[in-house]
């Protein structure tokens, strides 16, 4: 009977872990195809950037959001809460450029060159 248990818990753990997988590779497809879909050439790209227009910011509230609700669960999971500090820092750091208003200058673009 014992053995019949950790069988069960086995295969729950393995069930849990499956959809933790599940929802992250969900996550991070859905951030792709909105950095395609704003013009970005990477996620990473895309993620480093100051937000352009009022969808990015929107976007990066969704983010910082998604990494609050990730960090939560993590209190019960923890493995999640070192997984939700990744959007919640990306989120965070792109609403703080917004905020501050540096979305005027992309940071990808090199600068002009001088006049002499």
């Amino acid at each position: 009977m014992a053995i019949g248990m950790v069988g069960l818990l086995a295969v729950l753990l393995a069930v849990i872990v499956g959809i933790i997988v599940w929802v992250i590779v969900g996550l991070v497809r859905g951030e792709q195809r909105k950095a395609r879909a704003a013009g970005y050439p990477s996620l990473s790209a895309y993620l480093r950037a100051a937000p352009r227009t009022d969808v990015e910011k929107g976007d990066a509230a969704d983010l910082f959001l998604k990494g609050v609700v990730i960090c939560l669960l993590g209190l019960l999971f923890p493995p999640l809460l070192l997984i939700g500090l990744f959007p919640l820092f990306f989120g965070g750091r792109k609403l703080m450029y917004a905020s501050m208003g540096l979305g005027l200058v992309d940071d990808a673009e090199p600068p002009p060159p001088r006049q002499a």
